[in-house]
């Protein structure tokens, strides 16, 4: 006792164990003394703060640790370990904070004596499921408060807010996470448009991380569609008039030559995934330039929830290589560079500079590129794609996330991937590149390649890609094809033929649209198909919404029910003839954050093509027979990472087998690499 008189009385691990009193601290008389022991703590410090298995919490313990003396802690109180401040509820005066009720029996050594309060009733705790991280905060005050990292609001209580120097500056009601998820649903709800919620989670997201992805998680299914597809398309077009705060970094042409050190000026030493756009090609809507930078945030935000990346590890960049889009050049309001795009070696010195530096950097970082124009996408992804862990989203992503719907829907069409028929509406990079996946996964069925690739049609603007016989005028051939189009001609029908002329002559089982064009599947067109083909396969995949090529309503209606759909953007359930019909939406959220979190966890090295196809194999297997009941091709939204779980997985079981891992062992089986992405997924912030 005399040992601790100079010490705050707040400081102190257990206020059960010692009392004020005129001299400065003493035992409570309840404790009675035992023989000496030898027990030691390790001093956490002040800013010792407590990981759970949902975020990470000040701990009342840890920061009672900062004296000098060998005061011990032994709990027989599983659940809490070290100490911690959320999720059950343990006696207050003992300084814990959980959401059940939670005793602890301590022991220690004050002076020469041993402690204890085992004379004490105590009450049943459950189990530990997990044994708890200790953080470091550097901040208190006003400053944890201002940093979304560590900002919890109302959920800090009094001994926090002591400790921190946080009191007087919150309400001194506290809240738990629940409690704050609910408050915040509420409100959202209350907003009267997709945008204007969306405004309300970016502020929500600028102020408290923690909060913001716990409400992701937890309303997935509500909420994914207002913080990315469809509602990101408008926050984009809009994003210099409603610009509130920094987010992530920006790479511009007047940086050049100091991309390395600007790297440095990101306040985090361990990121793992960036996704990085030039603003070339923003969803169906165009080159956005600096604008786009709405996407990468969007992204990121269903990697963390989705994929179970903690927010501190992902980084969103924008590449500001000018615009070509005259109505940003003249906007007063346009944060980008206004100068034209910088094209041929002056643009991808640039990118190799990006590259080079974010991977000095951080030299096991993922890189996602999102977003690009086909005509960098593709000689970009060639690239880099053997030199760095990275992979271009639109091309690989939309590619692999759409073979998986075509699995599960050619199951439900009672058909095999090797008698696909697809009609391809779209020929850009997003277009060639799922059409290249399912080649891939064809000739993982049985086919040659030379045979895969004759059973699509692929159309432009112009029309099909097809033989240069006159009948049309040949437009595609005349305007001259791309190298990534060359290989796409199909000799079956005539250069130019029509959307509808294709579908009659070709006599597709699969249309798929990728053309940003609305309303390009008509009635005509998809009727001309169900005439030939007794269950449709009809993916209308662009967005945002009101650039889809038709709606499920419009493909159930027109084939009276026979059509398997799916689609790039949310639509609601249909009614049709008295059955219910669930639409899934195609979108690359099932396979991209599954992606990154292997390449992250393992160190997985190169995304190759036989992953990618397993991926798409492992999206389609999570189904359940009820979702296949209700005729979707994709799990349910709101089992998001369980199917990021098994994408992951199947990924870092065929890294293993072509040895292209680094962080893990060579020898897992699959059921440790299972228990090891759970167990990566689980240590998140919220």
């Amino acid at each position: 006792i005399e040992q601790h008189r100079t010490v705050p009385y707040r400081t102190l691990p257990y206020p059960a164990v010692v009392q004020k009193c005129s001299s400065g601290i003493q035992l409570r008389p309840e404790f009675r003394m035992q023989s000496r022991t030898n027990m030691s703590f390790l001093h956490a410090g002040r800013h010792a703060m407590v990981q759970t298995g949902r975020r990470a919490m000040p701990s009342a313990h840890a920061a009672g640790m900062s004296m000098s003396t060998s005061l011990s802690q032994r709990h027989h109180a599983p659940g809490c370990g070290c100490g911690c401040q959320h999720g059950h509820q343990h006696g207050r005066q003992r300084g814990h904070q959980h959401g059940h009720q939670h005793s602890v029996h301590v022991h220690g050594v004050i002076g020469k004596r041993f402690v204890s309060n085992e004379g004490i009733p105590q009450i049943d705790i459950p189990k530990p499921t997990r044994e708890l991280k200790v953080l470091k905060v550097k901040k208190d005050g006003v400053d944890i408060l201002h940093d979304p990292l560590w900002n919890k609001n109302t959920c800090f209580d009094n001994a926090e807010r002591d400790r921190l120097g946080l009191r007087g500056l919150l309400p001194p009601v506290e809240r738990t996470l629940e409690q704050q998820v609910g408050r915040v649903m509420r409100a959202l709800r209350r907003e009267d448009s997709d945008e204007r919620r969306n405004m309300f989670l970016q502020d929500l997201h600028n102020r408290d991380e923690t909060l913001y992805h716990r409400t992701l998680v937890e309303n997935i299914t509500e909420v994914a569609p207002l913080v990315y597809t469809p509602t990101v398309g408008k926050v984009c077009q809009e994003f210099g008039d409603q610009y509130r705060r920094s987010r992530g970094m920006y790479f511009s042409t007047q940086d050049r030559g100091m991309f390395s050190s600007m790297a440095y000026n990101w306040p985090h030493d361990d990121v793992h995934v960036i996704v990085v756009t030039d603003g070339s090609r923003i969803l169906g809507l165009g080159d956005l330039g600096a604008h786009g930078m709405g996407i990468p945030i969007g992204k990121l935000a269903l990697y963390c929830a989705c994929g179970g990346i903690a927010p501190h590890r992902v980084l969103p960049v924008m590449l500001d290589v000018g615009t070509n889009n005259t109505e940003l050049l003249e906007d007063e309001d346009y944060l980008g560079l206004k100068h034209k795009r910088l094209e041929g070696d002056e643009y991808y010195d640039m990118v190799d500079e990006f590259m080079k530096a974010v991977t000095s950097r951080w030299p096991n970082v993922v890189v996602q590129f999102e977003d690009f124009e086909t005509s960098k996408a593709v000689p970009l992804l060639a690239k880099y794609r053997h030199i760095y862990r990275c992979f271009n989203d639109d091309i690989q992503g939309t590619g692999c996330v759409t073979l998986a719907g075509i699995l599960a829907a050619c199951r439900q069409a009672g058909d095999s991937i090797t008698d696909l028929r697809v009609v391809c509406a779209g020929a850009g990079s997003a277009g060639l590149g799922v059409c290249a996946q399912i080649v891939d996964g064809m000739v993982e069925a049985g086919l040659s390649r030379e045979e895969a690739m004759s059973r699509f049609v692929v159309l432009t603007s112009k029309g099909a890609v097809g033989l240069e016989d006159g009948v049309n005028g040949d437009p595609n051939h005349k305007r001259g094809l791309t190298e990534d189009q060359g290989p796409w001609v199909n000799a079956g029908v005539s250069d130019g033929s029509s959307l509808l002329e294709t579908v009659k002559q070709f006599k597709p089982t699969c249309l798929l649209g990728l053309s940003t064009v609305p309303g390009i599947f008509s009635e005509e067109v998809v009727r001309a198909m169900a005439e030939d083909c007794e269950n449709p396969i009809i993916m209308p995949m662009s967005n945002p919404t009101h650039k889809s090529e038709c709606t499920p309503e419009q493909a159930y209606k027109w084939t009276d029910g026979r059509a398997v759909v799916a689609t790039g953007s949310p639509f609601a359930p249909v009614e049709l003839n008295g059955k219910t019909f669930i639409p899934s939406q195609c979108n690359n959220m099932y396979v991209f954050p599954g992606i990154g979190l292997a390449a992250s966890v393992a160190g997985v090295t190169e995304i190759t093509d036989k992953m990618l196809y397993l991926a798409a194999v492992a999206c389609a297997d999570a189904i359940s027979d009820e979702e296949v009941a209700e005729g979707r091709t994709f799990p349910a939204v709101g089992r998001i990472r369980q199917v990021s779980h098994q994408v992951a997985c199947k990924i870092i079981d065929e890294a293993l087998r072509v040895g292209k891992t680094t962080k893990i062992p060579s020898n897992m089986t699959e059921e440790e690499v299972s228990e090891y992405v759970a167990a990566k997924m689980v240590r998140t912030w919220w």
